[in-house]
């Protein structure tokens, strides 16, 4: 894969950076691929080179950076306490402010034609969301975004496609709080949900215990569907 770690220079300060792959043609539409709490490690810099595969401009960019750069954890225990750790520390609108920028900086790139959308998995999907809610995307697509339950006054600032994908079996975002992202947009075209049955938070992520090849499979092929319609 033609992939590397680049700056990102439009945050105004040094040492802000993200993982970038791009396409076999060299160039493509752009996506904001947005990490879990374990930093740009190598499933989520696998998952940006699996969309370059696809045809796009991958841009994942490091969002613990103000506290820890270019972190890079496991799924075991050592791993999760370390992650949760750094979670506590981030500043989620700031956070969100930084991929927003992101965002901009990829939709300069010589390599980036067409729109550039934002991929996020748990609180990168929240960061996704509130990207979308800057207006620095043209799509968005949540993966279990935690959070976004307790962030919906920013709801009604999102005009560009977003799309959902939620666990039935998760007890981070239980039906509740999955019941009052869809009420905040209700009655809204822009906005569409899928539930996956029997799944858990993380379907997504070969290296965790709940990962689930057949939901992974068809949320992967439902983003790639929602992308090429939008971009």
């Amino acid at each position: 894969m033609n992939a590397q770690w680049i700056d990102i220079p439009n945050v105004g300060t040094e040492g802000f950076s993200g993982y970038l792959s791009l396409p076999p043609t060299g160039k493509g539409p752009g996506i904001v691929i947005i990490q879990e709490i374990w930093g740009v490690n190598s499933h989520i810099r696998a998952v940006a080179e699996q969309y370059a595969l696809d045809g796009y401009v991958v841009l994942a960019p490091d969002v613990f950076w103000r506290q820890q750069p270019r972190v890079d954890l496991g799924y075991d225990d050592v791993g999760r306490t370390e992650a949760i750790a750094l979670r506590q520390r981030v500043d989620d609108a700031q956070a969100g402010a930084d991929v927003a920028a992101a965002a901009e900086y990829l939709r300069t790139l010589p390599e980036v034609e067409g729109g550039v959308a934002a991929i996020g998995y748990c609180l990168g999907g929240q960061l996704a969301y509130r990207a979308a809610a800057a207006g620095s995307v043209d799509a968005t697509v949540a993966y279990y975004g935690g959070g976004i339950q307790n962030s919906l006054e920013l709801a009604e600032k999102i005009t560009q496609p977003i799309l959902f994908h939620y666990a039935e079996l998760d007890k981070m975002i239980p039906a509740e709080a999955v019941g009052k992202v869809r009420n905040s947009f209700a009655g809204r075209e822009n906005a569409s949900f899928f539930d996956y049955p029997g799944v858990d938070h993380g379907f997504n992520c070969w290296g965790r215990p709940a990962y689930n090849q057949k939901a992974a499979a068809l949320a992967h092929g439902r983003t790639l569907t929602f992308l090429s319609e939008q971009l």
